[in-house]
């Protein structure tokens, strides 16, 4: 399994536009660089009044599958 690390902040307008199906992906930027095609419903869980924001660890198994997706602060 693989870890990737990113921050992200994506207003609740914004991530509101994504719920809708106007976007049913988000690109990220990992710390190493990487980016990363993941696909937005996986960050509903985390949702706020103020948006998705905060730092984010995303496992991945050997097929590339995400396994989980988890708010590290």
């Amino acid at each position: 399994m693989r870890h990737y690390t990113f921050s992200m902040d994506i207003s609740y307008q914004s991530y509101l536009g994504h719920y809708s199906g106007a976007a049913s992906t988000v690109l990220v930027v990992t710390d190493n660089g990487l980016k990363l095609q993941l696909p937005a419903s996986r960050f509903r869980p985390f949702l706020s009044q103020l948006g998705v924001k905060g730092r984010f660890r995303v496992t991945v198994n050997a097929q590339n599958r995400i396994e989980a997706i988890e708010q590290i602060t």
